[in-house]
């Protein structure tokens, strides 16, 4: 037992300075990828993306309603593989009645450095409750979106549970290979408030998986 202990302990050290591209396999392993290259990676409050810098290889501006214009906004583009399931989940819910709007996608490094330092400035430590620092947001992957209705109802706010499309997201986004990244009562897990409009994208196998758990990616990867 002490042999594969410590084995596993080697394993997390070379993945997590990306010395080797073993693929994700089971939480039990203890095995998180790398980089957001994979779209399984997680990224959180101790686990940064690396380098902190790191800006996708390429963005494409999806295919759904967009809160602003490409041309004008930088946050209305996704990597191509969440483009297209953000399409697929936007076609879906418009079937069931909701007009959903991307309200924000990519963000660069440089981007979230201003958003976290106003957000810090404005209100102090409880900034770190909703707002990522550079380098470790789920945004900057170009795997991360928040939505929101095309009434703008509740835009990126709390009362955003209260309406239709926070619960159908909860229960069907699943489908088209996303989670509700930070879900009600898992705070003390990802280390955020409540969030039923941000989703992240991790595929449609792992989001299966972590809907029937009820599981987060913190705790699908074993940690505390």
């Amino acid at each position: 037992m002490v042999k594969k202990r410590v084995l596993a302990n080697a394993m997390v050290v070379l993945i997590m300075f990306g010395i080797t591209n073993m693929p994700v396999v089971h939480a039990q392993s203890g095995i998180i990828p790398p980089n957001a290259l994979s779209q399984t990676v997680l990224i959180d409050k101790s686990h940064p993306l690396r380098p902190l810098d790191y800006s996708p290889p390429e963005l494409t501006v999806p295919p759904v309603l967009l809160a602003e214009l490409p041309s004008n906004d930088p946050e209305m583009q996704v990597i191509p593989v969440t483009a297209d399931a953000l399409n697929s989940l936007f076609k879906a819910a418009q079937s069931d009645g909701m007009t959903l709007v991307l309200s924000s996608g990519y963000r660069s490094y440089n981007d979230q450095s201003i958003l976290y330092t106003g957000s810090l400035e404005n209100n102090g430590p409880a900034a770190a409750e909703a707002v990522a620092r550079p380098g470790y947001s789920e945004h900057q992957s170009g795997l991360a979106v928040d939505v929101i209705l095309s009434d703008y109802f509740c835009a990126a706010q709390g009362c955003f549970t209260l309406s239709r499309a926070a619960v159908w997201l909860s229960q069907d986004a699943y489908r088209y290979g996303f989670i509700v990244r930070y879900p009600l009562h898992k705070e003390a897990s990802t280390g955020y408030e409540y969030e039923p409009w941000h989703l992240r994208y991790v595929g449609i196998p792992l989001a299966e998986r972590l809907h029937a758990s009820g599981q987060t990616l913190e705790e699908f990867y074993g940690l505390p």
